[in-house]
């Protein structure tokens, strides 16, 4: 929604405030089911105060305000978490005993697809750019290996840490990275599009080489968009905190103070600062 592409949302205009979502206090209302005080997510965009519909993607946060733990309901209990559950339960389907492979795994919805994975009984590989990335994503989020896409030589590191291939790849980048593990994949492979985040900027979408492996192993290639599932949001808020509550699921946040900041904060999206969820704390929250 950055550009003028058709998507899962109409473009932002000129003069339009930069889409984000966000948790916030409600300070008044002239809806029935919230009252002054509440603590909800929406769509609250790069700024103080919004005005919000209770139809579109508004959701009440349960708990009194001073016991309401705002990180793990922005990195899991919104739509990130929403995006690593449905892509990863609903198409990638891991099973006990498989490989998968998860790219930007440091980061929000990568980090939270891996742990999920892992829940299942697979041996999750991850993929991060960095070796400080790829420490966190081995020793904070659990993953069973990382490949450090900028240092190691993808198809010889893939061929090492997937012997038998790929059983399921969430990818959430794109381009080089996807068709190097297109040609890895395993019999029946599940490759589950979620974000092409490496030509965003570019606007360049280079199509994969090796996407005749998808017919060569009778593999599944299927995108998706979290908000198809919008009614089934409770189902996975309850899993992930289920998961999070047996000490199965963890988060990082990368914060920076104050609505200035929001401009820097999404740059670092694309130039690889970020680990975990990237939030921005506004003054009095």
């Amino acid at each position: 929604w950055l550009d003028d592409q058709p998507g899962y949302l109409p473009p932002v205009q000129l003069g339009e405030v930069i889409r984000a979502a966000g948790i916030g206090e409600v300070i008044e209302t002239r809806c029935d089911a919230y009252a002054v005080g509440d603590i909800v997510t929406t769509l609250t965009g790069f700024q103080e105060y919004t005005i919000v519909r209770d139809d579109l993607f508004t959701t009440p946060v349960p708990g009194p305000v001073d016991q309401v733990d705002q990180l793990a309901v922005m990195s899991i209990y919104g739509p990130t978490g929403a995006t690593a559950y449905f892509g990863m339960t609903g198409i990638g389907r891991p099973q006990q005993g498989e490989t998968v492979v998860v790219s930007a795994a440091a980061g929000a919805t990568g980090s939270v697809a891996g742990q999920i994975a892992k829940i299942a009984g697979a041996r999750v590989v991850g993929i991060a750019g960095g070796p400080h990335k790829c420490r966190a994503v081995v020793e904070d989020f659990g993953f069973d290996a990382c490949i450090d896409y900028r240092q190691d030589g993808l198809a010889a590191a893939l061929k090492k840490e997937c012997p038998r291939g790929v059983d399921v790849y969430f990818d959430n980048v794109g381009g080089p990275i996807l068709d190097a593990v297109l040609g890895r994949l395993a019999h029946k492979a599940r490759v589950v599009l979620c974000g092409v985040i490496s030509s965003y900027l570019t606007g360049e979408h280079p199509g994969p080489a090796n996407y005749v492996n998808l017919l060569a192993k009778t593999a599944l290639m299927q995108g998706f968009n979290a908000l198809d599932e919008w009614g089934r949001f409770d189902e996975a808020f309850a899993a992930l905190r289920g998961w999070e509550e047996q000490g199965l699921l963890t988060h990082r946040e990368h914060i920076s103070d104050g609505i200035e900041s929001c401009v820097d904060a999404l740059n670092g999206l694309f130039t690889g600062a970020n680990i975990g969820k990237t939030l921005v704390r506004l003054a009095g929250s």
